[in-house]
């Protein structure tokens, strides 16, 4: 099979290319760079234009839609459902299975476990526009337009997840620079977080299955979810550091985003460390009989990778 990653070059799309080319897969990059991995074909393509993206999936099987955009509304808004509806056509076009990586913004804020039956119930503007292309998805899939899926996953850690991964720009780069850890909110607080590699795993597992299609899946991750403290304490044990730490509240970063867009586009994203954060995944792993990697074992694997990279 063909497989084409549309926003090659990201936390996810890189370990799902490796693996798929472990797995003696084709596989083909489209990005606007040009990003490359040795042993894949690399397309440059602009996914806001139709043609662009219909150049990138053609001949494909499988697609996996990885897009990641600046963390900006006013992008997201005018890009996301350009993006959805360009996949959706070049993919109905050729004639090719479609998989979209997402997260949990249409969620809201949810008082116990999230699942695939959690209702959509968005309580920021992202989470809105995570909506509007989530549903543009379903409809096609549940009209018989497409065959396609949604696989979402909490927020993410492990190998290849660095500036979109709060472990990572908060925790784990601040240790490695001798600098004590940061935490948003309340660090008592429960989170999950899902593994890069078990995410690229489970991408695979889900198009081989023919079976797996038209539906919602939560990717793998372990449970339960380590509170903020523990994971901070996890990540300073890996790096044989001491696990001193300060906390971001509210207010401080309320007052930051006066002069910083990107901060003040996170500040409506906080209720996601002002309350338990619980992502569950017994779907998945039950059909897939697929055990995600431990919170232990997964902080041990991202350090080695960080840890080789410096």
């Amino acid at each position: 099979m063909k497989h084409t990653i549309l926003g090659a070059g990201g936390s996810v799309g890189n370990p799902l290319a490796i693996e798929l080319l472990k797995n003696k897969e084709e596989v083909r990059l489209v990005s606007r760079s040009g990003f490359l991995i040795e042993g894949a074909e690399s397309v440059k393509g602009d996914l806001c234009s139709y043609a662009e993206t219909l150049n990138g999936v053609k001949g494909s099987d499988v697609v996996y839609l990885c897009a990641g955009l600046k963390y900006d509304i006013k992008v997201w808004t005018e890009q996301w459902p350009k993006i959805m509806q360009n996949a959706i056509d070049a993919c109905k076009k050729e004639n090719a299975k479609l998989i979209f990586f997402d997260n949990v913004y249409m969620y809201g804020k949810v008082d116990g476990p999230m699942t695939e039956e959690t209702p959509y119930n968005p309580c920021s503007r992202k989470g809105e526009v995570r909506v509007k292309i989530a549903r543009m998805l379903e409809e096609e899939y549940q009209k018989g337009n497409l065959t396609a899926s949604i696989a979402r996953a909490a927020d993410l850690y492990g190998p290849h997840a660095a500036q979109s991964s709060l472990p990572y720009f908060m925790v784990i780069e601040k240790f490695m620079k001798g600098k004590s850890a940061q935490w948003m909110v309340d660090i008592s607080k429960t989170h999950s977080y899902t593994y890069t590699i078990d995410c690229a795993r489970a991408l695979i597992l889900m198009a081989n299955d023919d079976a797996s299609f038209n539906q919602v899946w939560h990717l793998p991750t372990c449970n339960p979810a380590p509170t903020g403290l523990s994971l901070v304490e996890m990540f300073a044990d890996g790096l044989s550091v001491p696990a001193k730490y300060s906390m971001l509240k509210k207010w401080m970063i309320a007052a930051a985003g006066l002069f910083d867009k990107t901060i003040s586009e996170v500040y409506e994203m906080l209720y996601q460390y002002e309350y338990d954060y619980h992502f569950d995944s017994t779907k998945f792993n039950r059909y897939f009989n697929y055990e995600p990697i431990s919170y232990f074992e997964g902080v041990k694997e991202t350090v080695s990778y960080f840890k080789g990279r410096s």
